[in-house]
């Protein structure tokens, strides 16, 4: 017998679902056949001596649906090298999407990588890297976790690249520019050698030009490599823009210094070597500062992967060995001495510590640990000596889930970033017809062919389609990183740019609103017995009981160091009581019904029970010998900071709502103590979806903050879920974002964040745009028509190369963001 998992393509409804699973179960050799519509997924046993897994394909391609090997999908991120804006992003993109295994990628010119979804089947990894090589770049080794140093050295390398080639440049454009232009400005007395003049020396200031250009070209090789593969690929990016413009002007020199040899002297004029060697100079100064900053926007990423240990020492019987971080395997003992971090998830096996877990939590209180415990990695052993079994390594560890979470919305793409991709897509061939257009237009109203190339050369020149293609991604990557900083995993840039439309947010109220936990928050007695003989009496009685009202009665007289007495007898009676001998002592404890089952007379202090039902809290009644002896209310007790939280998100103009599934006497309790007018209660977990659909029905953006299994669907149907990070697995994976410290407190954060980050991203947008839309028609020579300067393709190098750099580091601002709670 035989279990394979299959994607089931082409399905169109639930229908569709279970027409595949009643096809399949009849088949002889199937034993069952289970279709999950909503993750396309076919689950199938059946006896491989009856029927193959190609045969079973076969079936369902039959049937009209597609089929592949559930199982063979793999995602890589590979960092790629040479891309020099986000046309080049756009192009290799469409190279990789027409590899035959490949179904997603998203080429990020921001960060430098290629997210790709392949089949392992039907394309290799080597065939992915060969292509992106065809295509002029040069794919690095895939990172991962525990890379971060060898990636801080390839962006060191790639800094000090940009800078070495730039002062090559300077060192060899600096006389250039003096030998060809100085000349020509009367108030400079400054004049050349009469062997190099442009009057007694026209050839040998040709020739000393191309010697000073030669360099420079060469230290900017990449532009034309690039820049014209790209052409050839007809998907034309920022280095073709470069490499055309100053190879026109390089070109016309070469024709120019012809002239020169055969006579025609008066062309030393029209040499403009310096532009080109001025223009690759500038463009480098501009790659160097922009990497600058770009390595910058992961900050926060190689923080937290440095929170990683690198080593760890494990227990061989008798003998303790420092292994590498990654050969730590499931089940190995680990000592953790004083000081020292913890490498990985565990449990604590022998000794008791204190350990500083503020790297996940952000609590910067130690908290104790002792045998049994589970501890994080990355975390600081602060005192004791500890031994530790691993229960999550690698991947699995929650440092390294964090990382992915970052690293996964770092990647992806909000819906605001579709507008600067389709216009980068189509940005590149328009600005190449506008230099066209505009130089031969020029060239037809009686200007020379100098006048025109000049135009033709400013308008390539000042064109930055980087600008448009950094304008969303760093914005995102700082804004997720930040978000990581303060505890908020931001699953994606689609959750971060809705998370500030949000104006409805649901609360769930256990756990979320309250500790999740119940607590004795009130002992009331009557007059021949105090409170402490009371509490040692019940929660002695309690003491073997595991409902959890009795166990919060326990924990209490625990805490407040009451000592316990020994137990007689002991009844537990499901959905009334308990009932016990202490002492030679019978204890009662339960509802209002158990008493008078028991016929014991609670009048004296029913009114007061009454009181702590309406305030939310639990009353349970205690009798001793068949006499009402008190009260012992149990409550799941409000986060300090709920009330506070939901008062300023009501002042930020948001509808807050409780959705739970306690009693509404209850839930309204618990509402109104924190500021909550909306409340709905006795929700059962499978209603809790639709309630959230009818509020998006209203045309409201509602966000759903939860932490459990029940809240799941609810956190998966809001327009943003939320999830509490000392929630379930389940409710943190159906969510958008998780609050790592449990603190809705950082809901607030969240929202703040979101909407910082896309105030950013419209800023960077509009400037982008405003930059290349008043900077082309400048370089056509709008102004020189009416009267004004032509502009120097010089000064167009220097602007195109400040405004990539002005966008980034605008989108750096966003690392002063700092929260208002």
């Amino acid at each position: 017998m035989r279990k394979d998992n299959l994607s089931i393509l082409g399905m169109t409804c639930a229908s569709c679902a279970k027409g595949i699973e009643k096809e399949l179960r009849n088949v002889t050799g199937i034993v069952d056949a289970t279709v999950n519509f909503a993750t396309e997924k076919l689950t199938i046993n059946y006896d491989e001596d009856k029927i193959s897994i190609e045969q079973i394909k076969s079936k369902i391609i039959n049937l009209g649906y597609d089929v592949k090997d559930y199982n063979k999908s793999k995602q890589i991120s590979i960092p790629i090298q040479g891309m020099s804006c986000s046309s080049c992003a756009k192009a290799l993109e469409n190279e990789i999407r027409k590899i035959y295994g490949v179904e997603k990628v998203h080429v990020n010119f921001a960060t430098e990588k290629a997210n790709i979804t392949y089949e392992s089947d039907k394309v290799r990894l080597s065939k992915i890297k060969q292509i992106i090589i065809n295509a002029g770049y040069k794919p690095l080794d895939i990172e991962k976790n525990d890379s971060i140093d060898d990636d801080k050295k390839r962006k060191e390398k790639e800094i000090k690249l940009f800078w070495y080639k730039f002062i090559v440049s300077i060192i060899f454009t600096t006389p250039l520019f003096y030998i060809s232009m100085v000349p020509m400005i009367p108030w400079i007395n400054a004049p050349l050698p009469i062997w190099i003049s442009h009057k007694h020396g026209a050839l040998n200031n040709a020739i000393a030009q191309i010697i000073l250009t030669t360099p420079v070209v060469i230290a900017g090789y990449k532009f034309y490599t690039v820049g014209f593969k790209a052409i050839l690929r007809k998907s034309p990016n920022m280095d073709s823009l470069i490499a055309i413009g100053t190879s026109a002007a390089i070109i016309y020199s070469s024709y120019a210094t012809y002239r020169i040899i055969i006579g025609d002297t008066h062309y030393v004029h029209n040499l403009y070597f310096e532009t080109a060697a001025m223009i690759v100079t500038l463009v480098l100064l501009g790659k160097a500062l922009e990497a600058v900053s770009k390595g910058k926007t992961s900050e926060a990423i190689k923080k937290l992967m440095g929170l990683a240990p690198k080593t760890a020492t494990v227990i061989h019987g008798s003998d303790e060995i420092e292994i590498p971080i990654e050969e730590v395997e499931v089940g190995d003992i680990i000592l953790v001495r004083p000081g020292e971090k913890i490498p990985v998830d565990g449990q604590i096996i022998e000794g008791s510590t204190s350990i500083d877990e503020s790297m996940i939590t952000g609590e910067s209180i130690p908290i104790e640990k002792t045998i049994g415990d589970k501890v994080v990695g990355a975390s600081i052993n602060k005192h004791g000596l500890i031994k530790v079994k691993a229960t999550k390594v690698g991947e699995d560890t929650a440092l390294s889930q964090i990382i992915k979470l970052v690293e996964d919305a770092q990647g992806s793409k909000a819906p605001i970033a579709q507008l600067g991709d389709i216009v980068s897509s189509y940005f590149v061939p328009v600005v190449f017809f506008i230099a066209v257009i505009s130089g031969i237009s020029w060239y037809l109203t009686g200007q020379d062919i100098v006048f025109s190339l000049k135009i033709f050369i400013s308008v390539l020149v000042i064109a930055c389609p980087c600008a448009l293609g950094l304008a969303t991604p760093t914005a995102i990557m700082v804004g997720t990183g930040k978000g990581a900083e303060y505890g908020i995993l931001i699953k994606s840039g689609e959750a971060l740019e809705i998370t500030h439309k949000v104006d409805t947010i649901v609360f769930d109220k256990t756990g979320t609103i309250t500790e999740g936990r119940p607590t004795v928050t009130d002992i009331i007695t009557v007059d021949w017995i105090d409170e402490k003989d009371l509490l040692q009496l019940v929660a002695s009685a309690e003491k073997g009981s595991e409902h959890p009202l009795g166990e919060a009665i326990v924990k209490y007289a625990t805490e407040n160091n009451i000592q316990l007495l020994n137990v007689n007898e002991f009844k537990a009676v499901p959905g009334h009581g308990i009932e016990a001998n202490v002492s030679g002592r019978n204890i009662i404890l339960g509802n209002k019904k158990f008493m008078k089952d028991k016929n014991v007379d609670i009048n004296k202090i029913e009114e007061k029970a009454e009181k702590l039902a309406q305030e939310g809290k639990t009353p349970m009644y205690v009798a001793l010998n068949g006499k009402v002896a008190g009260i012992i209310a149990v409550a799941d007790i409000i986060k300090h900071n709920s009330k506070e939280a939901i008062r300023k998100l009501k002042n930020m103009g948001i509808e807050v709502i409780m959705l739970t599934g306690d009693n509404y006497k209850t839930a309204k309790a618990i509402a109104s103590q924190v500021g909550i007018d909306k409340v709905l209660a006795e929700v059962i977990p499978q209603e809790k979806a639709n309630e959230i659909k009818k509020l998006q029905n209203q045309g409201k953006k509602v966000a759903m903050v939860g932490d459990g299994i029940n809240d799941a669907p609810a956190l998966a149907q809001a327009d943003i879920g939320i999830a509490i990070g000392s929630g379930t697995d389940i409710a943190i994976e159906s969510a958008d974002i998780v609050l790592i410290k449990s603190d809705i407190d950082d809901v607030i954060t969240a929202i703040q964040l979101s909407k910082n980050t896309i105030r950013n991203i419209k800023q960077n947008l509009f400037w982008a745009f405003a930059y290349n839309v008043a900077g082309i028609p400048l370089a056509a020579g709008v102004l020189y028509a009416f009267g004004g300067p032509q502009l120097n393709p010089m000064f167009a190098a220097a602007a195109m190369s400040l405004s990539s750099v002005s966008v980034l580091m605008n989108a750096l601002r966003l690392k002063s963001f700092k929260p208002s709670v």
